[in-house]
């Protein structure tokens, strides 16, 4: 793991991909609580800018969520790890298809176990947030755990991260959807830098090093990251200072 200082990025030459929850912004007790930092905007502008058009979200956040969050900001985006794209601002949203609606519904049960576990629909995936209720994290697992070979059946696999348990087709992932996002439009050619903190983020890391890629995590040495930062404050603290040296702010 290389020291942050010795970090250089050629904003002529990279795309830029970041997670959001836990790596651009601090976590939050639910997804509608995070918090956008000031600054936030005008820098995400000036780094889409200098690498035109090259830079985006890539999360496990719906873009409708995402776009919502960040308004009026636009980025490029890899949604619902990597079953919902949008290459440019403008285009529009391209969506795997629905989670079964029997499975959809059923899952919704999982609220019941305890209060403040939150189950959110995202239509081609879903998410099992239980940062207000982490003494069940247990009996949560195991519940899913159980629902495994019915997920296998439609295709699906559970994605364990912080306090949050994704449910997602198996042919989708944070890799996938960064690959395919290189191979098209702005970012084509282009040399991949992702930021990512959590165990949904691994995915993105594992296809950095077959292609000349850069890795940076957030609070915690994951494989693939050459580089590190112990906090989403000292991420935008870089960012801003990198965006100042290069000219985009």
């Amino acid at each position: 793991m290389m020291n942050d200082a010795d970090l250089k990025i050629d904003l002529e030459t990279a795309a830029l991909f970041f997670d959001i929850d836990g790596t651009l912004l601090d976590l939050a007790p639910t997804p509608d609580l995070v918090e956008i930092p000031a600054g936030m905007h005008g820098l995400l502008e000036q780094l889409f800018a200098a690498t035109g058009g090259a830079t985006a979200f890539l999360t496990g956040r719906s873009i409708a969520a995402v776009d919502k969050l960040f308004a009026p900001l636009r980025l490029p985006a890899v949604g619902g790890h990597g079953a919902e794209f949008r290459l440019a601002p403008d285009m529009q949203v391209e969506r795997a298809a629905p989670l079964p609606e029997n499975l959809r519904h059923g899952l919704k049960d999982l609220e019941r176990i305890a209060p403040g576990i939150i189950v959110e629909d995202k239509v081609s995936t879903l998410s099992v947030h239980y940062r207000l209720a982490p003494e069940a994290g247990p009996i949560l697992k195991r519940a899913l755990d159980e629902q495994r070979p019915r997920l296998k059946a439609s295709g699906l696999q559970l994605l364990l991260g912080k306090e949050i348990i994704e449910i997602k087709p198996r042919l989708f992932n944070k890799g996938t959807g960064l690959l395919r996002m290189l191979h098209a439009g702005a970012f084509r050619g282009r040399t991949p830098v992702f930021f990512g903190d959590d165990t949904t983020d691994e995915d993105a890391f594992r296809v950095l090093p077959e292609l000349g890629g850069i890795g940076i995590s957030i609070g915690r040495s994951i494989e693939g990251a050459q580089y590190m930062f112990e906090t989403p404050t000292q991420l935008r603290a870089f960012l801003q200072g990198f965006a100042r040296v290069n000219g985009s702010g």
